[in-house]
């Protein structure tokens, strides 16, 4: 499995905690083994311009998915098949700020916010009530799993 961390923003990040969760959540929805995630961190003036662009909405957001082959979840003993899975793109001061409210670490808060950029990339969504309990469960489940203590609450945007 290839997990590029690329930190273009000026925060301090645990790149490594970053590539284990990720070849975590992978591993555990049976993502093929060669199966390609890049994590990139970018500062907020960089997340607005891709907020505006790709969203249409003003302002920096959390984090970002750009999905590129269309994985999806494979099952034990079969999983997806291979490919570049996409882009899961980060804004450090504004999980900074949410991690604040929300009574977290920084750091807590960005292993939610990649768990949650990389279910998107896997076809999750949260825009139907249903959609929302199901994929929040599953990212509650694979942080527990990853960090061995309760996953933080929701804070996204």
């Amino acid at each position: 499995m290839s997990i590029e961390i690329n930190n273009e923003s000026a925060a301090e990040a645990d790149d490594e905690q970053l590539s284990r969760l990720g070849r975590y959540v992978l591993d555990q929805l049976h993502v093929h083994p060669q199966a390609e995630l890049s994590i990139i961190l970018v500062d907020t003036d960089a997340m607005e311009k891709l907020h505006i662009e790709w969203m249409d909405e003003p302002g920096p957001t959390d984090v970002l998915s750009f999905p590129m082959d269309e994985l999806r979840p494979g099952i034990p003993g079969n999983p997806s098949s291979a490919g570049v899975l996409g882009d899961v793109v980060l804004c450090p001061a504004v999980a900074e700020e949410q991690a604040a409210a929300a009574g977290h670490s920084t750091g807590d808060e960005l292993l939610l916010l990649t768990t949650h950029g990389i279910l998107h990339l896997l076809g999750y969504d949260h825009e139907e009530p249903e959609e929302k309990r199901e994929m929040f469960a599953l990212q509650r489940q694979l942080l527990s799993g990853f960090t061995g203590r309760d996953a933080p609450v929701e804070t996204m945007q």
